[in-house]
């Protein structure tokens, strides 16, 4: 293995961060945070070095571009991580067995968390603050469109836990090749657990390659679900914020899914998406109902792959539903199990529509552009965990963490 020696300088690493306190910890994520703002400059020099080999037109251009603003944000993220609670240590469940036996099941980190991502540079920092803090070394694996961007992150990364006393080793970056993510998923006794941050493919390759274990995270087919019942008041810009604020990112609409009760508001529901030049695929009743009131060169007939399909652009479909029962299965179908929204003012639909959609995320008139860490204040996340067993939905710092079993006694000894 060509990686062995630097996954085994950062499973030692991971041994040193169980002697930092929080406090500690606490100082060096606003170092950090600090000579993120010093070194703006050359942060933003390399990432126009891989903005450069991208075309503008392209929808990933937006995720991998850095900003003043954006690396401001991105040290008000860290400063924040910085001031929540230690996840460590917390006691999870506490009994006295009946023999005297005392059961303490404390949270403790995983120890080295592998993550492979691809075109955003803002998630070395977000992954670095959110693993250091809850007592992690991690193991980055950068796609090559950000490589520049990565390499300027992790040096600086690197000076501060030098400058401060602490082994750089903590968090690494992997050359951004095939053959380094293969070995990531290989590295059997060294990370423990890895966690893709992508598309349907990337997390796909992963679950089927790895043999060590994967928490699925990124790929976001995600529906809105229009009822019989819903408001154009809140449904307008509700379609809309959902689409269109950021179109790159797992949370973006993908299909918006109409009563067909509903289908002469549905020119008035697409209104503001036609001001962004979104291109609808609609199917037979959803085009007859937008034909003539959206931008021709906008409306297009949907086809089989227009639904199930991840966009990441300025595209969505549109599918039009007899009964809620249609929807759910529409959903069920297409879905990625990760945010799914329903706008009525029915309050049965809404309970139901929570009850029965199997997603991580399920709202009832808002946008699921509210799929973020974030904005769940749980401060940065390294990911939106699409599967059931362990954490699903935002992963922030409790997530972060596994927990172990302390038993006390006075010599006790179990019957034969």
């Amino acid at each position: 293995m060509v990686l062995e020696d630097v996954f085994k300088k950062v499973k030692a690493a991971s041994k040193e961060l169980a002697l930092i306190s929080d406090d500690r910890k606490n100082e060096i994520l606003q170092a950090v945070a600090d000579a993120i703002i010093k070194q703006k400059g050359e942060l933003l020099e390399e990432n126009k070095k891989d903005l450069s080999r991208m075309d503008k037109g392209n929808p990933l251009y937006d995720r991998l571009q850095l900003t003043d603003k954006r690396l401001e944000g991105i040290a008000s993220d860290m400063r924040h991580v910085a001031t929540l609670d230690n996840p460590l240590g917390k006691v999870q469940k506490h009994k006295v067995l009946e023999n005297g036996l005392v059961l303490t099941r404390v949270s403790v980190p995983f120890g080295v968390i592998g993550v492979i991502y691809e075109a955003r540079p803002n998630v070395s920092f977000d992954v670095f603050s959110l693993c250091f803090k809850s007592g992690n070394a991690c193991v980055l694996k950068g796609g090559k469109d950000a490589d520049d961007s990565n390499r300027a992150i992790i040096k600086l990364i690197h000076q501060v836990l030098e400058q401060e006393g602490v082994n750089p080793a903590v968090v690494e970056l992997l050359p951004a090749t095939h053959e380094a993510t293969g070995e990531m998923l290989n590295a059997v006794g060294y990370i423990d657990v890895c966690i893709p941050r992508g598309g349907k493919k990337l997390i796909q390759f992963v679950r089927d390659t790895a043999k060590v274990p994967v928490i699925e995270t990124g790929a976001g087919v995600v529906n809105t679900y229009f009822d019989e019942f819903g408001s154009l008041e809140i449904g307008v810009p509700v379609i809309h914020n959902a689409k269109t604020r950021r179109v790159s990112v797992c949370n973006a609409l993908d299909c918006l899914i109409i009563h067909e009760k509903r289908l002469k508001d549905l020119p008035e529901l697409c209104k503001l998406l036609a001001e962004k030049d979104v291109v609808l695929y609609a199917d037979e009743k959803a085009y007859e109902s937008l034909r003539g009131s959206y931008p021709e060169n906008l409306l297009q007939k949907a086809t089989v792959e227009s639904f199930g399909t991840e966009f990441m652009d300025y595209k969505m479909a549109v599918k039009t539903v007899s009964t809620m029962d249609e929807a759910l299965r529409h959903i069920d179908q297409f879905g990625s199990g990760h945010s799914e929204s329903i706008i009525t003012d029915n309050a049965e639909n809404a309970r139901r529509f929570q009850t029965e959609v199997d997603a991580a995320c399920v709202y009832v008139n808002v946008p699921t552009s509210f799929t973020d860490g974030a904005q769940f204040g749980l401060g940065a996340e390294i990911g939106i965990s699409t599967q059931k067993l362990g954490p699903r939905g935002p992963m922030a710092l409790e997530e972060m963490c596994t927990y172990k079993w302390l038993i006390e006694g006075n010599g006790q000894i179990r019957p034969v």
